[in-house]
């Protein structure tokens, strides 16, 4: 029996404080798990505000496209209804324009008759 007890002795000494060491590190590695896991669901908490936040930007930015396509198209509305009429007004100064034209060559017929007129009457005088 003393083989036995030899034997156990021998494994006590052997095994025993390995199997404590395995223990201890077994609670530091299952104490820094729970840090861990407690990290990443600090971490998933911030990620899930930072993803609420984006989608409210998000929202925001959809809003405010709308309202700027509103704005957009009322501007581009206003200004094909000013160039319309700026369009009629460039019509009529071109139709004034031509008159006027008309207006000199037909003054410069007139002196070059009444001077013809003119003379026709002088030579009848005389």
């Amino acid at each position: 029996m003393e083989i036995m007890e030899s034997i156990r002795a021998a494994i006590k000494e052997l095994i025993l404080p390995d199997l404590d060491r395995i223990r201890e590190e077994s609670k530091e590695i299952k104490a820094i798990l729970n840090i861990t896991n407690k990290r990443l669901d600090d971490g998933n908490l911030h990620l899930v505000d930072q993803s609420r936040r984006i989608d409210e930007t998000n929202r925001r930015i959809d809003a405010l496209q709308e309202a700027l396509t509103g704005r957009i198209d009322a501007v581009r509305e206003d200004l094909t209804g000013r160039i319309d009429e700026t369009n009629r007004r460039l019509d009529r100064l071109y139709e004034v324009i031509v008159r006027r034209e008309e207006h000199v060559s037909l003054t410069e017929r007139v002196i070059h008759l009444e001077r013809d007129l003119a003379e026709i009457k002088q030579k009848l005088a005389a």
